[in-house]
């Protein structure tokens, strides 16, 4: 938990507050726009919650930081409440589950509840609260797990919930060599009639993207929205296998109609599909111009 001690004087005078252990994740900033933003390289109180609505956001990144690193002054009586709103909505059946794990440097992970079964996309922190609520909603079918790099806690829920775990076999290691569905090739797999899982190689060398009901986009570290270039970019600094072939990826994935890009890394997006292609078509030009194609 934050420590009042080790609180940043970037905070503004109240109750809120983020203490120097902060990673500069972003999660805050983008759950809570209302009451932080980034100040020296981590995040900061720039306005206390002025209503129950700033109030109950600033709660929820409170639960989701992966560090632990924003606490209050005084003991929030509300927090139980809050806790009950995880998984939180994103739109129809689709939800972010919030509670943000080290492990994957506060990669953001969803749930979609489905009559077929529930998916889960990459594992948060597996903790009491979130656990409960999921149990309430149906439980986990399938922990679907778009890179090596954001599994987590993926291990306890499986064990918990029994769901099968998919993973491309080429982003498998020493955690992860019990995966229940094992998928490989470089062809778009369509895993149900309304789960298409696309392989997008790149960020890491087997990086796979699930798109469900050609509306709703999960997309890893593969493709995110930049509030700094306002557009759909690609992680060009945190490339670990080859730009050259994640930018093919995204040739690729451009030819496939969504219309939100709900990622683990950077910020989401959510535009009808013609803007989305033509966002898709701008985020190709703009990856190539990076080495000069």
């Amino acid at each position: 938990m934050a420590h009042l001690h080790q609180r940043r004087s970037e905070n503004v005078n109240g109750d809120f507050y983020v203490d120097r252990t902060c990673i500069d994740c972003d999660t805050c900033r983008w759950m809570a726009p209302e009451v932080f933003h980034e100040a020296g390289e981590q995040s900061a109180v720039y306005h206390q919650p002025a209503n129950s609505s700033e109030r109950a956001k600033a709660m929820q990144a409170l639960l989701s930081c992966p560090t632990a690193s924003i606490g209050t002054v005084e003991k929030p009586k509300d927090i139980k409440e809050v806790q009950e709103t995880f998984p939180i909505l994103v739109a129809e059946n689709v939800y972010h589950c919030g509670y943000h794990s080290e492990k994957s440097f506060a990669a953001a992970t969803y749930f979609i509840t489905r009559p077929e079964g529930n998916i889960m996309i990459d594992s948060p922190r597996f903790t009491p609260p979130l656990v409960k609520r999921l149990e309430a909603m149906g439980g986990i079918r399938y922990l679907y797990l778009t890179h090596k790099d954001d599994v987590a806690d993926h291990q306890k829920f499986q064990e918990h919930f029994g769901c099968d775990r998919i993973l491309h076999k080429d982003e498998i290691n020493t955690g992860t060599r019990d995966v229940e569905i094992q998928i490989s090739g470089t062809d778009p797999i369509q895993f149900a009639p309304d789960l298409l899982i696309i392989p997008v190689p790149g960020h890491t060398e087997a990086h796979t993207v699930l798109l469900y009901k050609n509306t709703f986009l999960f997309t890893g570290d593969h493709l995110a929205w930049s509030e700094t270039l306002h557009q759909l970019y690609a992680f060009r600094e945190h490339c670990w296998y080859s730009w050259t072939e994640q930018i093919k990826s995204m040739q690729k994935l451009a030819n496939y109609q969504f219309e939100w890009v709900l990622p683990g890394h950077g910020r989401r997006y959510h535009a009808d599909k013609e803007t989305m292609q033509k966002l898709m078509e701008k985020c190709v030009d703009w990856m190539k111009s990076s080495i000069g194609i």
